[in-house]
C-alpha cells in the first residue's frame, strides 16, 4: 500500500505492473512521536520549488529539525546541481517552469540516479499520483504542506532507506559457503560449542589456521542465533587498507577526507541488530584498536569527522589465525582487546588433524562444481585419488580443497578424477599449474646463477610477483608462503618496483 498524503490526510492505493488502481481509501495521518531519528539529521535534502513562499517554507521546516538543506527555484536548476553533488532526498514542487517535477524525475531514472524523490503538487489527484509512483517518485504531497506530514514522510523514507541497505549488503553477501561438512569428533566438537553460545551475545574468538573455516563457524553462530533475521557482516581486516579502516569500521560524515562527497555508515552500523565478523583481526593496526576496544565496551560509534555519538546493537566475532597471546607477548595487540575478544574462544582444528573429513569435503565441493556447470556431468575420484587426498597434509586446509577440486573439474577428462592429474599439485607450496617437479640440483643452481646481478630489491620484486601468480592473487595466502604479515606485503606491494 502506497500513501497518498493530503493536508491533514492520506489516500492509499495499490498499483498493479499492469496500470490498474486496486484500492483507494482515505486515512489519517499521525503525527510521529518522539522527534526524528539521529540518522535523518545527517541527510542533505534538496527542496526545489518555484514559489518563493512555499520554498521558504520547506527550506525553514527541514532546517528547525535540523536537517541540512539547500534549495533552488526551478527542476532545471535543481538537475544542474545534482550533476555535481549529492543529496539523499529531494523535495520537489510539480508545476515549475523550464522544468516540471515529473520531468525532473524522469531525468533522474534516466542517468540511474537513485536519490529518492517526493513530488509536492496544489493539484491532488490520483491521476498524477499514480503517475509519479510509477516514475519512481516515493511519496506525494498535497499543498499546503504540514509540519506533522513532513516527518512523517521523512521517518518512513528512513526505515526504507535502512531496508535498502541491508537487503543490498545482504545480496552482495550470499554465497553457498555457509554449509557445514563435518565427520570427525574434533569438528563435531567445534559445531557442538558454536551452537550452544549462539543464542548468547557474548563476544566469540575463532582461531585456527588460514582456511579452516572460520567463516563458516562464523556464518553458524549468526544463521543460530537470535540475530538472524538481522545482517551478518564480513570485514576482512587484512584486507582494508590502514588510512582507510576507520572509516570502514565506522563511517564518516561528507567531507571528512577527499573523496568522501557523501555521509556513509561503517560495517558496526550495517550490522545493528545483527553479527559482525572481524576476519585477521590480527592484522589491525595498534591505533585503532583503542577505538574497536571502546566500541567493544560501550557499544557506541563515532563516525570520522563527526562527533555524533551512536548507538549500536551488534554480536561480535573475530577470528584469527595469529597467536594473540604471543602477540600481546610482543606488544603487536593490546592486552585489554584481547581479552574483550576472547570471552568464548573456540578453535578450528587444521584438516590433518581430522582426517575423516577430507573425502567427504572433496565430495561436497565436487558436487558443487558440478552443479555450477548445469549438473549434467557425472564426476567420480579414481581410488587411488581418494588415498592420495587422504595421505596429502593440507598445508591450505579446507580452501586448498576447494582450489584443488574447482581445477579438477575444469581438467579432468573421462569423467575420473585420477592420480596423474592431481600429483603435480599435491605440494606444500600449492603449485597451480600441472608441471613436472624441477629435479635435483641444477636447475635451482641455474635459477640462482640467473638472479646474479640483480639488485636484492629487484630479486625480492620477483619472488612477490611470482608468489601471487601461484596464489592467484590472494595477498593472504601469498602472504603466508613468503613468512609475512597481509599488512607487510599490502605496505610491500605500494613501492614502485625495481627496473633492472
Amino acid at each position: 500500500m502506497t500513501e497518498f498524503l493530503g493536508p491533514g490526510s492520506s489516500f492509499g492505493f495499490d498499483v498493479d505492473k499492469g496500470g490498474g488502481m486496486l484500492e483507494v481509501k482515505e486515512r489519517t495521518v499521525c503525527p510521529k512521536k518522539g522527534g526524528l531519528s539521529s540518522d535523518i539529521q545527517d541527510w542533505r535534502i534538496l527542496v526545489v520549488d518555484d514559489d518563493p513562499l512555499s520554498r521558504s517554507f520547506l527550506e525553514e521546516a527541514f532546517v528547525n529539525l535540523g536537517v541540512k538543506v539547500k534549495a533552488v527555484d526551478d527542476g532545471l536548476a535543481a538537475w544542474r546541481l545534482l550533476e555535481r553533488s549529492e543529496f539523499d532526498l529531494i523535495v520537489s514542487d510539480q508545476k515549475m517552469p523550464r522544468m516540471t517535477g515529473l520531468e525532473l524525475l524522469e531525468r533522474l531514472r534516466d542517468a540511474e540516479k537513485e536519490t529518492p524523490l517526493v513530488l509536492v503538487t496544489a493539484y491532488g489527484t490520483t491521476e498524477l499520483a499514480v503517475k509519479a509512483l510509477r516514475l519512481g517518485a516515493d511519496d506525494v504531497l498535497v499543498k499546503p504542506v504540514g509540519l506533522e506530514q513532513i516527518e512523517l514522510v521523512l521517518e518512513r523514507l528512513r526505515k526504507k532507506q535502512t531496508l535498502v541497505e541491508e537487503n543490498r549488503y545482504l545480496r552482495s553477501q550470499t554465497n553457498s559457503e555457509g554449509e557445514i561438512i563435518c565427520e570427525s569428533p574434533g569438528m563435531h566438537a567445534v559445531v557442538h560449542l558454536a551452537r550452544r553460545v549462539a543464542r548468547e551475545s557474548v563476544t566469540v574468538l575463532l582461531t585456527g589456521e588460514s582456511g579452516t573455516g572460520k567463516e563458516v563457524i562464523a556464518n553458524e553462530l549468526h544463521n543460530a542465533s537470535l540475530r538472524k533475521r538481522k545482517p551478518f557482516v564480513k570485514v576482512n581486516c587484512a584486507a582494508v587498507p590502514e588510512t582507510l579502516m576507520e572509516s570502514e569500521f565506522f563511517g564518516h560524515e561528507a567531507g571528512a577526507f577527499t573523496g568522501a562527497n557523501k555521509a556513509r555508515p561503517g560495517k558496526f552500523e550495517i550490522a545493528n541488530g545483527g553479527t559482525i565478523f572481524l576476519d585477521e583481526i590480527g592484522e589491525i593496526p595498534l591505533g585503532l584498536q583503542a577505538k574497536l576496544l571502546r566500541v567493544l565496551e560501550d557499544r557506541i560509534v563515532q563516525r570520522v569527522g563527526g562527533d555524533r555519538e551512536r548507538a549500536v546493537d551488534v554480536r561480535v566475532v573475530a577470528a584469527t589465525n595469529r597467536n594473540l597471546e604471543e602477540q600481546v607477548g610482543k606488544g603487536a595487540f593490546r592486552e585489554d582487546l584481547f581479552f574483550r575478544l576472547n570471552v568464548f574462544p573456540i578453535h578450528i582444528p587444521p584438516l590433518r588433524e581430522r582426517r575423516e573429513d577430507i573425502l567427504p569435503l572433496v565430495r561436497h565441493f565436487l558436487d558443487r562444481e558440478i552443479r555450477k556447470q548445469g549438473g549434467d556431468r557425472s564426476l567420480i575420484l579414481d581410488a587411488k585419488t581418494e588415498q592420495l587426498f587422504q595421505n596429502y597434509s593440507w598445508p591450505g586446509n579446507v580452501r586448498e580443497v576447494r582450489n584443488l577440486v574447482q581445477r579438477a573439474v575444469v581438467l579432468a577428462q573421462d569423467g575420473v578424477i585420477r592420480p596423474e592429474l592431481v600429483v603435480s599439485w599435491l605440494g606444500e607450496s600449492n603449485p597451480t599449474v600441472e608441471l613436472p617437479r624441477p629435479s635435483p640440483k641444477k636447475p635451482v643452481q641455474d635459477g640462482i646463477k640467473a638472479l646474479v646481478g640483480r639488485t636484492i630489491k629487484e630479486v625480492e620484486d620477483r619472488l612477490i610477483h611470482e608468489t601471487l601468480k601461484v596464489c592467484g592473487g590472494n595477498r593472504t595466502k601469498a602472504a603466508k608462503i613468503l613468512g609475512v604479515t597481509p599488512r607487510t606485503l599490502y605496505n610491500r606491494l605500494k613501492t614502485p618496483p625495481a627496473h633492472g
